[in-house]
């Protein structure tokens, strides 16, 4: 084997360069290919270890395990249901292409929304009732009157059809299929108007027409009060009237008929109580202050004080104006013997035996 021999430094420098670079090589060969690469070519051998044996209890206890066929995959796809959430996160975004542009449509002329035809329906007919309501008795009377008697005439009437007075039920009495009766108490008829009457069954499933009863005001006493004369202890009193369209007043004691058929059974200074004699009513009638007696006919403004109880007094005694008495109030006149003027002659029958001689 030839020594080299090393002449110079760069010389040396070269071989150790080359040393460096084939060992370099060397163990890039190494890590790329492994062992097999410098091992011998010999294989070691390997020894296979064996399966273990699995129980026959095992494998009997576990179900056998199957595929699911396409029927049942079907199934499942078909009763399946959609959950399309767009917020959620695994919603796949809706596919757009950046590079398409909005062209808005030309816009269409105006139309007007039609009107959808009117639907006629046709009336349902009312159902005729079925009991009748001919007529009843009686068909009016006074407000403020008693309880009285009530008929309703009819046709197919039941009995247990009732008497409606102003949608209260009555106690009714069944005479007939043409005939029922029913009280009416007084408190039904204190106010004047009209009252619907009805006869139903309780459960309102039969029913007749409706008729209809008036209730009227009473009469009314057509003058005013307008003052009186009060006596000692009330004693022969006398109220002084003014009838409307009249202007004389005329007076009344108590218990005296005026008007017609009223009666005076109350005299005060505020006001007079009279009673219909033919009703039994009884009104009010308060005092007419001064200037609001005015009759139909009479001059306005003209009215009569209320004197009431004028106690005697001799300073206030008028020559036209009895005390207690106004002065408006007419009063009577006796009427007076003719005057006889006075003379001188003498009657020659002094005697009065009608001879002439005295």
């Amino acid at each position: 084997m030839a020594v080299i021999r090393i002449r110079s430094t760069t010389e040396r420098n070269k071989l150790i360069a080359a040393a460096l670079l084939g060992l370099l090589a060397l163990m890039a060969l190494y890590f790329a290919f492994g062992r097999s690469l410098f091992g011998s070519g010999s294989s070691a051998a390997t020894k296979t270890t064996p399966a273990p044996k699995i129980e026959s209890t095992q494998s009997s206890n576990r179900p056998a395990v199957e595929m699911p066929s396409a029927d049942d995959q079907n199934f499942v796809y078909q009763t399946t249901p959609i959950d399309y959430r767009p917020g959620n996160i695994f919603a796949p975004d809706a596919g757009r292409n950046i590079f398409a542009f909005y062209e808005p449509p030309a816009p269409t002329p105006y139309s007007p929304t039609p009107t959808p035809p009117e639907v006629i329906k046709t009336p349902v007919p009312t159902p005729s009732p079925e009991m009748l309501v001919g007529f009843i008795q009686p068909q009016t009377i006074y407000a403020g009157s008693r309880g009285f008697r009530f008929e309703v005439n009819g046709d197919r009437f039941t009995p247990d059809a009732r008497i409606y007075f102003s949608q209260s039920e009555l106690p009714t009495t069944f005479i007939n299929a043409q005939k029922l009766v029913a009280d009416i108490p007084s408190n039904f008829i204190a106010q004047e108007g009209p009252r619907q009457i009805i006869v139903q069954t309780p459960d309102g499933k039969k029913y007749s027409n409706q008729a209809m009863f008036q209730v009227q005001a009473p009469p009314m006493p057509n003058f005013q009060y307008i003052g009186m004369i009060g006596r000692k202890r009330y004693n022969n009193d006398t109220a002084y009237f003014i009838e409307t369209g009249k202007t004389a007043p005329f007076g009344a004691r108590l218990n005296d008929p005026i008007g017609g058929r009223f009666r005076i059974v109350n005299i005060s200074s505020t006001e007079v109580i009279v009673e219909d004699t033919t009703l039994g009513f009884k009104h009010k009638l308060p005092i007419i202050k001064q200037g609001a007696a005015t009759g139909t006919g009479a001059q306005p403004g003209r009215g009569f004080p209320d004197p009431g109880f004028q106690p005697f007094n001799p300073n206030n005694i008028s020559p036209d104006c009895p005390p207690g008495i106004p002065c408006n109030i007419p009063r009577y006149v006796p009427p007076q013997p003719p005057a006889r003027n006075p003379t001188d002659k003498k009657d020659v029958d002094d005697d009065g035996d009608g001879d002439g001689e005295s």
